[in-house]
């Protein structure tokens, strides 16, 4: 007898790589959104230096530390990501890829609290 799929299956997104798929091409999205928001802000240097300077005191803000923090776990998480990507297709990973994924992100969140910690260390909390 045949069985209707459901409209929305969500048995595959159970799996390991499904969401490392999914998260890697959201980590690219949204480094192609910093990318161009950082082209933006250099552009800003043509309306002279005090136009810039307005600009930089705003990004300097402890808002914008805070989204430099989460642009650091992206930028962390979409390279070592990357690495696994190569290692699954090169290198016969693809026996081990949880495993990898797993290493490869605490690896990744180490090295983002402790950027965390250095990007922040130095931010004026409203004082």
């Amino acid at each position: 007898m045949y069985k209707r799929p459901k409209l929305y299956d969500l048995s595959y997104y159970k799996f390991v790589g499904s969401w490392a798929w999914i998260l890697h091409r959201l980590s690219g999205l949204a480094l192609i959104f910093y990318l161009t928001l950082h082209i933006w802000i250099i552009n800003t240097l043509t309306k002279g230096e005090e136009a810039f300077d307005q600009l930089m005191t705003l990004l300097g803000s402890p808002l914008f530390k805070i989204l430099e923090v989460g642009l650091w776990g992206v930028i962390l998480f979409h390279a070592f990501n990357g690495v696994r990507i190569v290692i699954v297709d090169y290198y016969k990973g693809s026996f081990h890829h949880k495993k990898w994924f797993y290493g490869l992100i605490a690896v990744a969140f180490v090295l983002w609290a402790i950027g965390s910690y250095l990007l922040l260390s130095h931010v004026q909390w409203g004082r």
